[in-house]
């Protein structure tokens, strides 16, 4: 029998601007995030993977992994809005953003760009037979699924990732499978 990659994505713990309702800086765990560690564990893996940013570095080293930073794994860029709270944006411009995958008013990268960039990443790991947990952020976990689901990027709002979720994609026959329970 074949080995097939396993892909454990693992949503960094909470912070500060989530809790504020704002686009996040680089910044690190919050207070919560931090006791919501405690109580968290990571799934067995050959590899650990983290994307650059300071909460996901914290989440993967308190889970006692030691990853490897994948650029890849970065959160999206907020541009302009990065550290400020929602509704602080102007209004028209956030209707645009929320309307419409391939907007970027903000002069970062879109829904789109995050899913172009994510689905990359997922191809190159198609031919690994590893177990492989990455730490990341909700917009990368969200990207990941629509890619496992041939999902259109209009659905990207619909999947909640809550703090240091779990969602694991199996690699078979060229495509990712959502693997729930």
């Amino acid at each position: 029998m074949a080995l097939v990659p396993r892909l454990f994505l693992i949503s960094h713990a909470s912070t500060d601007a989530q809790r504020a309702v704002a686009f996040p800086r680089d910044e690190p765990v919050s207070g919560r995030g931090r006791r919501e560690l405690v109580r968290a564990t990571a799934p067995v893996a050959d590899v650990a993977l983290t994307a650059p940013e300071l909460r996901t570095i914290e989440t993967a080293t308190a889970l006692g992994l030691s990853p490897t930073v994948e650029p890849l794994l970065r959160d999206m860029d907020f541009g302009r809005w990065s550290g400020t709270a929602m509704e602080e944006i102007p209004a028209a411009s956030l209707a645009v953003w929320l309307a419409d995958p391939e907007a970027a008013p903000h002069g970062g990268e879109s829904i789109h760009d995050v899913i172009v960039r994510t689905g990359t990443w997922l191809a190159s790991l198609m031919d690994s037979p590893e177990r492989i947990v990455a730490v990341t952020h909700a917009a990368v976990v969200r990207a990941a699924t629509l890619c496992a689901l041939g999902a259109p990027a209009s659905a990207f709002r619909r999947i909640d990732v809550r703090p240091l979720a779990v969602t694991r994609l199996d690699g078979k026959d060229g495509r990712w499978n959502l693997r729930l329970g």
